[in-house]
């Protein structure tokens, strides 16, 4: 690989771990707004919102995996916990200081939408580690297995063990800490669990279409994944 190809590839890196970060982060955020989804007559969706950017994340671990190889994936995942986490002492921060008379947004209604956002992350962060390491684990598994071939095998493959993990994980301890009533276990649990399962089959010619343009631009072979020195 020449110099100028590595800066290109690094530089790919450095934006695909950007929006990784800014989706995992943004999904903690806003995950207290839920909706329903008529999926054309078949289902009705459940869920919170937090969930619409969290497939961008197993997208992204995917593209990075098929490309950069396991070693780079893990470390998007590692950068990920470190921004949830300084992410949640900015909001702690936020929420302890006073807010003034005149303030737009008083004390009660920031603590209302942000409140259970300690909670929030620590069960994401949680369930974000299980996740998204089964999901790399699985990934390379299938790649290996595979020798390479078989693209849309792996990724879905991953993927669906991985957004169950995670599904189970997030809803099981928000209600053990008492932000979701275990009435709604089930039903969430399966709405979740089916979206994310969509969303994934969805976003595999994306991923192929990630996957070409990489190969195209970097030389690479079926399978084949940049050096990472």
């Amino acid at each position: 690989m020449t110099a100028l190809q590595k800066l290109s590839s690094e530089r790919i890196y450095l934006i695909l771990a950007a929006l990784f970060i800014t989706s995992l982060v943004v999904s903690n955020l806003i995950f207290q707004k839920f909706f329903y989804w008529d999926f054309f007559g078949l289902y009705t969706f459940e869920i919170s919102v937090g969930v619409l950017p969290y497939p961008v994340t197993f997208l992204i671990t995917d593209s990075i995996s098929e490309i950069y190889g396991k070693k780079k994936a893990n470390q998007v995942v590692t950068i990920g916990i470190f921004a949830s986490i300084f992410s949640l002492l900015i909001i702690l921060v936020a929420a302890g200081v006073p807010a003034t008379s005149w303030s737009p947004i008083g004390d009660d209604i920031f603590n209302d939408v942000f409140g259970a956002t300690a909670i929030a992350v620590g069960a994401s962060m949680i369930a974000y580690l299980l996740a998204q390491y089964v999901d790399i684990y699985v990934y390379h598994f299938w790649k290996k297995l595979t020798k390479g071939k078989y693209l849309w095998l792996r990724n879905n493959f991953s993927t669906f063990s991985s957004q169950f993990v995670d599904t189970f994980a997030v809803v099981f301890l928000l209600s053990v800490f008492g932000e979701l009533e275990w009435d709604l276990f089930g039903g969430l649990l399966l709405s979740g669990f089916l979206f994310k399962a969509l969303i994934a089959l969805l976003d595999t010619p994306l991923l192929y279409l990630i996957v070409y343009i990489f190969r195209k631009k970097f030389n690479l072979g079926v399978g084949e994944e940049l050096p990472n020195d």
